[in-house]
């Protein structure tokens, strides 16, 4: 197979990484701290900077904005709380070597009459500059985050917190309008009149953004914890296989469902099953008010959930424009490439090595193909028993942008037979029907294609070339060898060869054999 170089484009994405340049690698660790209503979180993003990886992640559930409403000040306890986080991410951060800290507070902080000299008393004791932002500036930053892992999404970013929500607009890769409200839960879960008043008064603040975002039929984007905790709820009450939130879709009746299904249930026991902490339980019937009238007021296509929120924002916004034009998935596998595999760069020549046997895939599926391949040796390390179940695991549960739920199932099985020949009998076949027969059976025949095609594991620079062809209309499947390759087609080569064709449903398969080219 052939190992030579060429440029990169956006759907060509085999020439030099970037995460390989200065500019990239600047943003190799970043740090940053979000002070919100609910809770105090530090993030430290490493790695493939296009595609985050988290590098450390902490939370403190401190609640500042709790009593707001009726105080007009941060909770106390709250204070104590976000004090002592603060001092601690300090720390961490030196000791991670960062150089800096990126600090910003939201709503809470920023509405609270105690709110500036609560910020300063920070600032002195934690020696870290707390950037307060107001409601435009938070939604901007959540819209970033959905960008960093839908780039060119249009759509509707709603950002809901303790005490505000936030929306904003994206289209092409940039983000419009944009609004702040008070429809927290933490703002309005205390209304006296109950559940009437409530909803009179979310009915109300909904028309005033919908007024100033005017038609909003695309997708919509869920960013926040309470989002998160009812798509958890939705997965329960669907039996739905795969618990990863990033990428999850719901639609207008699912949501009404899910409301249903939280009002008429034992929250305690909700919580439970869910693994949802009490405190953020506590706000979630309130934001499943929010939610339904979110949804019957702009009625989206669709509704997907984003992991990827402020903390993304802030990342994304100190990327370089040609690191935000990249593809997150294939960025990160290149890097998991790069990082883990034992011969990188072959993922590469591995993919011009499959791709006849895909005549014709769309940009969407030539992607996934390219990311297997990139992906196919990076758990050569878990012992050969398990790494058919290690590599599917990864592709379906890692932190991969980009990627829906179905695509996550279909690269897992490739992954999943690169060293399994079958993939009955594994603790995944819930999950596999997610995905229907024929697709399945797409994802075995590049799983046994690139089993085949690492038997012929080499970065040759020769012109002479190790190739496949598949012609679907006579169903021929012919691997083309030069001369000076044939030994690489032993008996273990020659058996994966034919579970290839078998996979193919081909009615012949060759090897021919041709004579080298002259030097």
């Amino acid at each position: 197979m052939d190992g030579d170089n060429d440029s990169h484009g956006q759907w060509e994405p085999f020439g030099t990484p970037i995460f390989k340049g200065d500019e990239a690698r600047a943003l190799s660790r970043v740090g940053v701290v979000d002070i919100g209503s609910n809770s105090v979180r530090l993030v430290v993003f490493d790695g493939a900077a296009r595609s985050p990886a988290y590098f450390f992640n902490e939370k403190v559930m401190c609640g500042l904005g709790a009593g707001m409403a009726e105080t007009g000040r941060l909770n106390p306890e709250g204070k104590t709380r976000a004090l002592a986080a603060l001092k601690r991410f300090r720390l961490l951060g030196e000791g991670m070597d960062l150089p800096d800290l990126t600090v910003v507070a939201t709503a809470a902080m920023r509405e609270a009459e105690d709110g500036p000299a609560f910020t300063a008393e920070m600032e002195e004791a934690s020696g870290l500059t707390i950037h307060v932002i107001d409601g435009s500036e938070e939604a901007r930053l959540s819209a970033q985050g959905v960008l960093l892992g839908w780039p060119g999404s249009f759509g509707l970013v709603c950002d809901i917190g303790g005490s505000s929500m936030e929306l904003a607009e994206i289209h092409g890769g940039t983000v419009g309008r944009r609004v702040t409200s008070p429809l927290g839960p933490l703002k309005f879960k205390d209304i006296e009149g109950g559940k009437k008043a409530r909803e009179k008064y979310i009915k109300r603040e909904i028309k005033i953004l919908a007024d100033h975002m005017g038609e909003q039929r695309d997708r919509m984007f869920l960013v926040g914890g309470s989002w998160r905790a009812i798509a958890r709820i939705d997965m329960e009450r669907r039996g739905y296989p795969l618990h990863v939130l990033h990428e999850y879709r719901m639609d207008e009746a699912a949501v009404a469902d899910t409301i249903a299904f939280i009002e008429a249930a034992d929250l305690e026991a909700l919580r439970n099953a869910c693994g949802i902490s009490a405190t953020r339980m506590a706000l979630v019937p309130f934001a499943a008010e929010v939610l339904g009238r979110l949804v019957k007021t702009f009625t989206p296509k669709d509704i997907a959930l984003s992991s990827y929120g402020i903390r993304e924002g802030l990342l994304y916004e100190q990327m370089p424009q040609a690191l935000r034009d990249l593809d997150p998935l294939i960025e990160a596998c290149r890097f998991a490439e790069a990082k883990d595999s034992r011969l990188p760069g072959f993922g590469k020549a591995l993919y011009r090595f499959v791709e006849p046997l895909f005549p014709g895939a769309a940009p969407a599926k030539a992607r996934l193909i390219k990311a297997a391949c990139l992906l196919h040796d990076v758990s050569w390390r878990a012992h050969p028993d398990y790494r058919a179940e290690v590599c599917f695991d990864y592709a379906t549960r890692a932190n991969l942008g980009g990627l829906k739920h179905q695509e996550r199932i279909w690269l897992g099985l490739a992954l999943l037979h690169r060293y399994r020949n079958k993939r009955e009998g594994t603790r995944f076949e819930a999950l596999f029907s997610l995905i229907d027969e024929a697709t399945q059976k797409e994802a075995e025949v590049l799983g046994k294609a690139m089993r085949f095609g690492a038997m012929l594991w080499s970065l040759d620079p020769m012109p002479q070339k190790i190739r496949l062809t598949w012609d679907p209309a006579t169903r021929a499947l012919r691997l083309i060898l030069p001369q000076h390759s044939a030994p690489l087609f032993g008996e273990v080569t020659e058996s994966r060869f034919k579970s290839l064709a078998t996979a193919l449903e081909a009615d012949s398969a060759e090897v021919d054999i041709q004579p080298d080219e002259a030097p």
